[in-house]
């Protein structure tokens, strides 16, 4: 009988610590984890984690939205858990049991994170629409990065230093200096 966790954060720029960590705590023998987004079904630290687990064994994520935000993906995956045995422990909800009730929960609960992920996913599609209509200067996305001094000090002192090092000098992120030194080089 093993302990199995399963962490994920949906953007690169997120941290798994916090939820390895709680995992950590609440047992976990074994933590796989990934950065992917909960509406893309490619998650194959978690697929290859679903066909380790065998009857009698715990899978234990922090929330039940790990599993995915598509609430039919998430039902029909914890059903066939349920049915191979594998106990199902939430962090934030407790143990999902085989039972109507424990079933009505999940439903439930899978239903509001679908929903609540739908109202920002158009929350901010209407806001870009506003802002399209009222501000003349709108443009979508990040705004380009200038040529500036700073940029260009940055770029000259990266010829002579490492990425980490530079990207330590200038208080910014590695992936930072990548990009400006990509911008001075095109």
């Amino acid at each position: 009988m093993t302990v199995y966790g399963y962490a994920r954060v949906s953007t690169a720029g997120q941290s798994l610590n916090e939820q390895k960590d709680s995992l950590k705590n609440a047992g976990a023998d074994i933590i796989m984890s990934e950065k992917y987004s909960g509406t893309t079904t490619t998650r194959p630290q978690f697929e290859k984690l679903v066909h380790l687990v065998e009857p009698n064994d715990t899978l234990i994520v922090t929330k039940l939205d790990r599993f995915a935000r598509n609430t039919r993906e998430a039902l029909n995956l914890i059903d066939s858990l349920l049915k191979e045995k594998i106990v199902i422990k939430v962090l934030n909800l407790g143990t999902i049991d085989n039972t109507p009730m424990g079933r009505m929960i999940v439903r439930t609960l899978l239903s509001v994170a679908e929903m609540e992920r739908d109202m920002i996913i158009e929350r901010t599609q209407s806001g870009k629409v506003f802002a399209k209509q009222h501000n003349p200067n709108y443009k979508e996305g990040r705004p380009k990065r200038k040529k500036d001094s700073r940029n260009r000090a940055i770029f000259e002192y990266s010829k002579t230093h490492t990425v980490k090092v530079t990207a330590e000098a200038f208080n910014i992120s590695p992936r930072t200096v990548q990009y400006i030194k990509k911008m001075f080089v095109e």
